[in-house]
């Protein structure tokens, strides 16, 4: 019972409800705290106006008419707002639960005079004009003449306040005492609250009125206040009456004299215990939908309880591995350093016996030569010219020999002493930098939405999202299609957005449809399985014969190059630019009998559009048939050429100009694609073996501008579905 005590004190004073009152707003106030903040105000004047003009009374004024209440012998509401005697510094306070009291602004008597009210047993009258703001909601309510007996007593909740203080065994607390209560010693009978020795010296003295209060000690005062009788329920407008019945209209019991003369005599009525049994049944009924939510709520937090002793074990586990894994770069790091090291103590070693090897040789060139050159100083000493010239041509000629040695870089060092290895350590600082967390988890499995989902004619649109409260992170989807036969599913679909309109599906097939997301971890699970249904392709007539099914599409703008310019419902186009844009159809084929023709409505300074089909992962900033995604043919004012993949084939005379009629047909059944130009064609067939999902295209540039127009019947010349050799004319 501990979590309903929040709903039994006053949003006021924050202590148990006194005698609580009920407000037309469905709330609830003490009796005693809605005297205290009344507010007056003129005639016509709201109480923020008021307010906000000035009541000329002070806040000690305030605090003043509050000692008057603590004196009043019958004002048991005191005891709840007894928080402004211990603080009078700050007299306009907030409750605890953060309701803002205003003081009223109706002076107090003179202090002299509080010990001469009478106990009539009675609330002072309330001043005329005054005004009521709920606390919880701040509608402000207007008193009648009634004043507070106006409002209806709440017996219900003041029984449940006394039944709950009653289960309580802890020890009776001090109602006076502002912050931290100190346990009561003593409680009058006549004001009905409990007091400490220092509140009770402070706000009830053994003298004047007060001294014929009895006081009692507080276990005696719980059990009268157990035994006190429950005042029966009287009508707010008739006090002698017991309310009987029960207004429908504004849902509030009544009296019987209130349905002779009162408001409520026109309104609809029922029995009181009736609608009590009735209003019960409702609110048990609303409990056990309430009960099931607080269920859900209970199991939720232990839910959230798990969930916090296993992120407690996974933030374990994931800082020993952490751990592990920077201790196993260290360790490799450790190696690394050992093996460079190693490198070092050989360059070091190889240095050192290059140099000690040249020094070694050096040094027996040079005792060679300082023995030769004493030798010779020797010789030169000799006196005997016959001797001296036998040796001399030997002896200068090993002296130019020895010289000769010296002078053929013998004096380089063949090290230098300098270390010609420099440790490239930035990019693995780098990577240290930039070393953190990648996501863990694949992201989970999109869900499909159902309503945004759907088909028209030959083209189908998708949407989906993630999971609520999925928080992995999702670098992209991909969405795939079969191939409306029950085949294989294959990608249509991959990048950011969560919607994707498929175009160029065969007419009247059922598809198949799912998406699954993918980040750097890899991919995640496929959606639920989405079945959809294209429509019938449309049937044109002429007269009285009906032809084959055909199909209408017009030039796509989601695909087309920025550069090309669309009017006329998407079929008439040009471009801006000088060199060659390429845009398709928004339909594309890959089975039956398609043909269509574009009306050539400008035409300057001789350019050659190009004409013809494509793949959907076409150039779109050359012109047609540079690549190997497009079957075209390019046509200038005097001649026109076949390409595909920078091919050019079957030169042809004959041009096209302004008000020109260029044709297409493509043919499934027999694989082949041909051209017209004014009705007649353009050369032999010009490509065959075609098949897959191709979609009309064309390149053009600033100078031309080309009208569409699909749907249209094979031309009489032209036999579909009958054999023919490649390249014979139809």
């Amino acid at each position: 019972m501990d979590e309903m005590e929040e709903e039994l004190k006053c949003p006021v004073c924050g202590s148990f409800f006194r005698e609580p009152i009920i407000l037309p707003c469905s709330h609830n106030i003490c009796l005693a705290c809605a005297r205290n903040i009344l507010v007056q105000t003129p005639e016509a004047e709201s109480p923020q106006s008021s307010r906000a003009s000035g009541s000329g009374v002070s806040d000690y004024d305030y605090l003043e008419l509050d000692k008057m209440s603590l004196y009043s012998e019958t004002d048991s509401g005191y005891g709840s707002y007894g928080g402004f005697v211990s603080a009078p510094t700050t007299p306009c306070q907030k409750s605890p639960n953060g309701v803002r009291v205003f003081p009223p602004t109706v002076p107090p008597p003179p202090l002299a005079q509080h010990h001469l009210l009478p106990h009539t047993g009675v609330l002072p009258p309330v001043p005329r004009n005054s005004c009521l703001t709920c606390p919880q909601c701040h509608r402000s309510l207007t008193l009648d003449d009634r004043g507070l007996r106006g409002f209806p007593k709440n017996r219900v909740l003041e029984g449940v306040v006394d039944r709950y203080q009653q289960s309580k065994a802890a020890a009776l607390k001090c109602q006076l005492c502002e912050k931290s209560p100190r346990e009561a010693t003593v409680m009058c009978e006549q004001c009905d609250v409990f007091y400490c020795d220092p509140c009770r010296l402070r706000c009830h003295p053994p003298r004047g009125p007060l001294a014929k209060h009895r006081l009692v000690p507080p276990a005696q005062g719980r059990i009268s206040r157990r035994t006190s009788p429950r005042k029966i329920s009287t009508c707010t407008e008739h006090e002698l009456e017991n309310l009987s019945m029960y207004c429908v209209q504004c849902k509030t019991p009544v009296c019987y004299q209130c349905l002779e003369d009162g408001k409520h005599s026109t309104h609809e009525v029922k029995a009181l215990g009736a609608m009590w049994k009735l209003h019960k049944g409702q609110l048990s009924q609303a409990l056990n939908v309430l009960s099931d939510r607080a269920t859900e709520a209970k199991e939720f937090l232990v839910q959230l309880r798990n969930m916090v002793q296993h992120i407690q074990e996974n933030g374990v586990e994931f800082e020993a591995c952490l751990v592990a894994q920077c201790d196993a770069l260290i360790e490799a790091l450790n190696r690394r350093k050992a093996q460079l090291l190693s490198r070092v103590t050989k360059e070091h070693e190889h240095k050192l016996l290059v140099v000690r090897d040249q020094i070694s040789h050096c040094t027996v060139k040079l005792r060679q030569t300082t023995g030769l050159m004493e030798y010779c100083l020797e010789v030169i000493k000799e006196n005997d010219p016959s001797g001296f010239l036998q040796i001399s041509d030997a002896l200068i000629r090993r002296v130019h020999m020895t010289e000769n040695q010296w002078g053929k870089g013998s004096l380089t060092p063949r090290m230098s002493s300098d270390f010609d290895l420099t440790l490239d350590s930035g990019p693995l600082l780098q990577t240290i930098q930039q070393l953190d967390f990648v996501q863990m988890k694949v992201p989970a499995a999109p869900i499909l939405q159902m309503e945004e989902c759907c088909t028209q004619t030959n083209s189908a649109t998708l949407s989906w999202k993630q999971p609520p409260l999925s928080t992995i992170a999702v670098d992209g989807y991909i969405l795939e299609l079969d191939d409306g036969n029950g085949g294989q599913f294959r990608e249509v679909y991959v990048g950011t957005e969560m919607i994707c309109t498929v175009d160029g599906l065969r007419f009247n097939s059922t598809y198949k449809s799912r998406v699954k997301a993918f980040n750097s971890s890899g991919v995640g699970q496929y959606s639920k399985t989405l079945v959809m249904q294209t429509s019938e392709m449309s049937l044109p007539s002429f007269g009285s014969k009906t032809l084959a099914a055909v199909a209408w599409f017009t030039f796509d703008s989601v695909s087309a190059h920025p550069d090309i310019i669309l009017s006329n419902d998407n079929l008439t186009v040009t471009c801006n630019s000088y060199d060659d844009r390429v845009i398709m159809g928004n339909t594309g084929f890959s089975r039956g009998v398609h043909y269509w023709e574009m009306t050539i409505d400008r035409y300057d300074n001789h350019p050659d559009p190009a004409f013809g089909i494509a793949r959907a992962d076409v150039l779109k900033d050359v012109m047609l048939g540079k690549d190997d995604k497009a079957w075209a043919m390019y046509v200038d004012n005097n001649r026109s050429w076949f390409m595909h993949n920078n091919s050019h084939t079957n030169r042809t005379d004959g041009g096209i100009s302004k008000g020109a009629t260029v044709g297409v047909l493509l043919d499934f059944s027999r694989g082949i694609l041909l051209f017209l130009i004014n009705d007649e064609q353009q050369g032999p067939v010009a490509f065959n073996t075609l098949e897959g999902m191709y979609y009309p295209a064309i390149s053009l540039n600033r100078n031309v501008q080309v009208t569409l127009h699909s749907g249209l019947p094979v031309p009489d010349f032209y036999t579909p579905g009958e054999s023919e050799a490649a390249g014979s004319v139809c």
